[in-house]
């Protein structure tokens, strides 16, 4: 079972949002003692879903909470933003799928650098991420 040991918000909704946002992120991991690899793996995949939160759903909500699962402790990032959401999220989560011109690894990226990820989507309404990185995974 996780448990939430302490939890921030921070509204998203422009550029200069995005550095204030990933201190944040890095002041959480660095309090759980989470190394230096890790804390990057996390920072990068944050930035990587709230870049994708600003341009496609004009910003949104972030919950940067540390989280405990036994002796083990993380970081839990919710992202939640009231965009288009996604039509087809299985489409999304492959390997070289962008709706943008990127080169489509965003979705498929930051799952591969966090210990746990969850997408949850609905066309109309906004679209939900939910992303936790533990101290030693």
């Amino acid at each position: 079972m996780i448990i939430p040991l302490s939890k921030d918000t921070m509204q998203i909704v422009r550029d200069q949002d995005v550095v204030p946002f990933r201190n944040r992120v890095k002041e959480k991991a660095v309090k759980i003692k989470m190394g230096l690899v890790n804390q990057t793996k996390l920072i990068t995949a944050a930035s990587e879903l709230v870049r994708n939160m600003l341009k496609y759903a004009n910003g949104g909500e972030v919950a940067i909470e540390i989280v405990s699962k036994g002796r083990e402790n993380g970081v839990r990032l919710v992202f939640k933003d009231k965009g288009p959401g996604i039509p087809d999220v299985a489409m999304a989560m492959k390997d070289g799928f962008s709706t943008g011109k990127s080169l489509g690894l965003g979705l498929p990226g930051t799952k591969r650098l966090v210990s746990e990820f969850d997408i949850k989507s609905e066309v109309g309404k906004g679209t939900t991420v939910t992303i936790i990185k533990w101290v030693n995974g």
